[in-house]
């Protein structure tokens, strides 16, 4: 293996993908509103913590975070701590909102209804839709997607279970299909 591919490899990120409530008389979810949540470290989670919460809509994160941190600061300050020791904690704090960033989102779309339906990997989000999607088609499945097996399952690791669409997305036939089979 060249230190090239190595590195490639490296750039590999997982996403959880997670379907929204069912819209009011949909039969089906909608492809165009599933959300796909990287794993990892947010830069903006770390470096705008408050702004990134509210860009996210998590609003009972913000409020635990505004609490938390006026607790620790506030009681930090009046233990004597000085400014330099109560400027590292903020740092600290959002230190770790960013390592959690994905987690605290995951969180807060369970907590709004919204279903956990797989996981998948890719360079870019758009390499994880495009992986997620090609196996959607692929399984010919037109039911709803279903919750990941537990960790427990023998078979939970053989990738996410993913809902049947017809052959046909916009543009875009199922890959190997002829010409016209989706018309």
């Amino acid at each position: 293996m060249s230190l090239k591919s190595g590195l490639a490899e490296d750039k590999m990120s997982t996403y959880t993908v997670h379907e929204p409530l069912l819209a009011a008389g949909a039969a089906s979810p909608d492809p165009e509103r599933f959300l796909f949540v990287r794993d990892g470290f947010s830069i903006w989670a770390f470096l705008l913590t408050p702004v990134w919460m509210l860009w996210r809509r998590m609003w009972l994160v913000f409020v635990v975070y505004v609490v938390a941190m006026t607790g620790v600061l506030g009681t930090a300050l009046l233990l004597g701590a000085s400014r330099a020791v109560v400027a590292l904690i903020g740092v600290l704090i959002s230190l770790l909102v960013g390592l959690e960033a994905s987690t605290l989102r995951r969180v807060s779309l369970s907590n709004s209804g919204w279903r956990n339906v797989g996981i998948v990997s890719g360079d870019k989000v758009e390499d994880a839709e495009r992986r997620f999607f090609d196996a959607w088609l692929r399984e010919g499945r037109t039911d709803l997607p279903t919750p990941p097996r537990a960790a427990s399952e023998p078979s939970a690791m053989a990738g996410p279970r993913l809902p049947q669409a017809p052959r046909v997305i916009g543009l875009f036939p199922e890959p190997g299909a002829s010409p016209g089979a989706g018309r």
